[in-house]
C-alpha cells in the first residue's frame, strides 16, 4: 500500500471570497507567508477555506488563549470536532512550515506504514481545490508510528512525458518517505515541528532533473531529517512552485485504533526557516 492510501478529495464547502474564489493572503508579520494562533474561529477571514465546523479549545493551549482540536470517535476517519481545510499563500520553491502539535496520551497508532495523514502542501501544477492524494506533487508533514515524517508523492504524473519522480506505482500509489530516526511523539505534552522543502533545480537543456531539492525536518530545534539530494519535480514542471497549505487530519477506514485527540497550535508558513523570533534566518 502506498503513502496516499484513504485520503479523501476536500469537498469545495465554503470560506470563499465574494467572487467567489478563495484568495492568496497577504504576507503576515516576520516575513511569514501566513501565520495562524487558532485564537478563535474566524479562520475563514483569515484566509483559510475549504472547511467547515471548527472547535477551538479554550483551554490547554500552547500560546495564547486558543489552539484547534482534532478528536476522532471511535471508529472514525475524519475528525468530529473540526474539519479539513486549507490556505492558500504566495508561491514559493522553498516551503517552511512551524507549529505545535499536542498527541492525547492515549494516542494509538495505526501499525500500518500510510497512515495516519495531517498536514500537506500542494503546487501551483494544481487548482486549489484538488485533492492532496493524486496530484503534480504534495508533500507530507506528519507524526508516524511516533516518528516525524516528512514525505512526497507525484501519482498524477504516471502519464507525463518524464513519468514519476517519487518512485513506482504499487496499487495505484507512489511515494517516497523521510523519517526521524527516533521515534519523538511519546508523552503526550506539546512540541514544536518544523518542516522544510525546496524543489530541485532543473537542467533544461539535458531535460534532466538535478538531485539538489531540500528536505528537512526539526522537532523541538533538534534535527532530525535532512536531506540535500531530493528529487521533488521532473523538466515537465519548470514552472511548479508550491502555493497551498492544507490541514487536513485523517485516517484510514478501520485504522483508528481507539477515541484520540490531537491539538495544532502557534502555525507559520515561509519562504524560508524562521529563527524564533520569527525573523528569516
Amino acid at each position: 500500500m502506498g503513502l496516499s492510501r484513504a485520503l479523501p478529495v476536500l469537498l469545495p464547502a465554503i470560506l470563499l471570497s465574494r467572487a467567489g474564489e478563495p484568495q492568496v493572503a497577504p504576507k503576515a508579520d516576520g516575513e511569514a507567508l501566513f501565520s495562524e494562533s487558532f485564537e478563535d474561529e474566524r479562520l475563514p477571514e483569515r484566509g483559510w477555506y475549504d472547511g467547515g465546523k471548527l472547535r477551538i479549545a479554550g483551554t490547554g493551549a500552547f500560546a495564547g488563549k486558543g489552539c484547534i482540536e482534532y478528536h476522532w470517535a471511535e471508529g472514525g476517519t475524519t475528525p468530529e470536532s473540526s474539519t479539513g481545510m486549507r490556505h492558500l499563500f504566495e508561491p514559493s520553491e522553498t516551503v517552511y512550515l512551524k507549529c505545535h502539535i499536542r498527541l492525547s496520551k492515549n494516542w494509538g497508532w495505526t501499525g500500518r506504514a500510510y497512515h495516519p495523514h495531517l498536514m500537506h502542501f500542494m503546487t501551483t501544477e494544481n487548482a486549489k481545490f484538488h485533492g492532496p492524494a493524486a496530484s503534480h506533487l504534495t508533500v507530507y508533514i506528519e507524526p508516524q508510528e511516533g516518528r516525524l515524517r516528512l514525505a512526497a508523492q507525484d501519482i498524477q504524473n504516471q502519464d507525463a512525458p518524464h513519468g514519476l519522480t517519487q518512485g513506482p506505482l504499487k496499487g495505484g500509489y507512489n511515494g517516497k518517505m523521510y523519517d526521524s530516526e527516533k521515534v519523538l511523539f511519546k508523552d503526550g505534552q506539546w512540541h514544536c515541528i518544523e518542516a522544510l522543502f525546496t524543489l530541485n533545480s532543473l537542467d533544461l537543456k539535458a531535460g534532466v532533473p538535478n538531485a539538489d531539492g531540500i528536505v528537512r525536518a526539526w522537532f523541538d530545534g533538534e534535527p532530525v531529517v535532512e536531506r540535500t539530494d531530493a528529487i521533488l519535480r521532473s523538466t515537465d514542471f519548470p514552472k511548479m512552485k508550491f502555493n497551498q497549505f492544507l490541514l487536513t487530519p485523517y485516517f484510514g477506514p478501520g485504522l483508528l485504533p481507539h477515541e484520540q485527540t490531537l491539538w495544532i497550535d502557534d502555525l507559520t508558513v515561509a519562504g524560508r526557516r524562521l529563527d524564533p523570533k520569527g525573523q528569516k534566518k
